[in-house]
């Protein structure tokens, strides 16, 4: 049986690169005023600057191709630690960019999560 941080991982992660590769506009939704988001080494926090960060990088269209989900209880009540490493295929490029990302979810009041920290590098080499 899938433990429930396993399954919150999954389902997160499904939902986070769809809304990426198709409606990216509305990736602010899952992060809060208190969220943080590295994305290769630059710093940003609060959904208005995250959403505004992932909404302006140079390329529009985009497919992501998860390789590995890897998710953990976190020490926060119903939190969940989730690590994710796949690749990313640009429109007109030939080749796709691997990748490495965490996230941290909180659970919300409604029942839902929220990403409360979010880590994002490619993986070169």
């Amino acid at each position: 049986m899938e433990e429930q941080s396993e399954m919150v991982g999954r389902a997160f992660v499904d939902h986070y690169y769809n809304l990426f590769d198709n409606d990216r506009s509305s990736i602010g939704t899952l992060y809060q005023p208190s969220s943080m988001l590295s994305f290769e080494g630059q710093k940003l926090q609060g959904s208005e600057d995250i959403s505004a960060k992932l909404n302006a990088l140079p390329f529009g269209q985009c497919r992501h191709a998860i390789s590995t989900i890897d998710s953990q209880p976190s020490s926060f009540s119903g939190g969940v630690i989730v690590f994710v490493s796949g690749s990313i295929q640009l429109l007109g490029e030939d080749y796709p960019l691997r990748f490495s990302q965490m996230f941290h979810l909180i659970p919300t009041m409604e029942g839902s999560f929220f990403v409360q920290n979010d880590i994002f590098r490619l993986n070169y080499g």
